[in-house]
């Protein structure tokens, strides 16, 4: 079982739109994925259109021990995906665990629990691959996500203040290595949201490939409108749109870190990777009720205006709506 943590200390770098659907193109790949949600932000979650109410099982009960870690497990919509979700409860969790015994292995050790449990059961590790989306900060739920894992995906955007940050989240890296977990590696750089038209980011990537030969994945993920609009929806790429460019580039960045499981032997067995992968099946839109009329035949051929149609309404409109509906 290959553990992959997707981390960057710096926020909006394309962390949870890499979790997602990295993990959605490895399901479609045969392989067997669990994401575990880490941000209290619970944007991943909210992604893949699965909620977990407070005091439900989620990543911030898993930590506290409360429930196990296979009974936070969600199934999502692409088959061979799941999710350990997370709310806002997680915020908290750093203070609560600060004076805990051995508080930056309670995720590796309700991990651990879960794979002995059931390889007991089936004599075989219960997935192929797991992902953690760390916050965009280095503190307590970061750490036990690199405690956890075996490997490292940095993802970054293709700007100077990018840079700025690489070295030093290398170091870290490096510094868990030496006293937390020896088996940590990084395992690949994802650029995202590159634009190949701004000479900047075309800079930028090749200084990446400068100081860090043979670590950058060969295709950055591209900026895609799709991409961001497809959490609005509660679908991967590969739900919403799959002849994007965003879900042509993390397939390909999936390809490349399948090439990796030669370091695993327990996955020589999978699937071989392949080129061509179908889209995952859309259950389709349920049918009207009978007892509700149907439409007139002139008002037929013109679809109905739907509210998912629409656009997410800024954060401002509620101010002025707020401020309207005050006596």
């Amino acid at each position: 079982m290959r553990r992959i943590a997707v981390i960057n200390q710096k926020g909006g770098v394309g962390k949870t739109t890499t979790t997602a659907n990295l993990g959605a193109a490895l399901a479609l790949q045969g392989r067997r994925v669990v994401l575990v949600d880490m941000d209290a932000q619970a944007n991943l979650s909210l992604s893949l259109d699965i909620g977990a109410q407070s005091n439900s099982p989620s990543s911030y009960t898993v930590l506290l021990g409360q429930t196990g870690f296979g009974a936070a497990l969600r199934p999502t919509r692409v088959p061979g995906l799941a999710l350990v979700a997370a709310n806002i409860d997680l915020s908290g969790a750093e203070m609560e665990l600060a004076s805990a015994l051995g508080r930056e292995f309670l995720l590796r050790d309700a991990l651990r629990a879960w794979i002995e449990e059931e390889q007991q059961k089936s004599g075989r590790a219960p997935a192929d691959y797991v992902l953690f989306d760390c916050p965009p900060s280095l503190g307590l739920l970061s750490i036990n996500a690199l405690a956890a894992a075996g490997e490292v995906l940095i993802t970054l955007q293709t700007e100077f203040l990018a840079l700025q940050g690489m070295s030093k989240l290398v170091e870290i890296v490096q510094l868990l290595r030496k006293r937390l977990n020896p088996e940590l590696l990084i395992t690949g750089i994802l650029p995202c949201l590159y634009d190949s038209r701004l000479k900047l980011a075309r800079e930028v990537l090749g200084e990446i490939r400068r100081y860090f030969p043979g670590e950058v994945l060969p295709h950055p993920i591209r900026a895609n409108v799709k991409l961001a609009e497809a959490p609005s929806y509660g679908k991967t790429i590969f739900e919403y749109a799959p002849d994007s460019n965003g879900a042509l580039d993390y397939m390909h960045a999936a390809r490349e870190i399948l090439r990796g499981e030669a370091r695993d032997p327990a996955l020589a067995g999978l699937p071989a990777i392949r080129e061509h992968v179908p889209a995952p099946r859309v259950p389709p839109p349920r049918r009207a009720s009978p007892s509700v009329a149907a439409p007139p035949a002139a008002a037929a051929s013109r679809p109905a205006l739907r509210a998912e149609d629409l656009p997410p309404l800024p954060p401002e409109v509620f101010e002025i709506l707020t401020r309207r509906s005050a006596p």
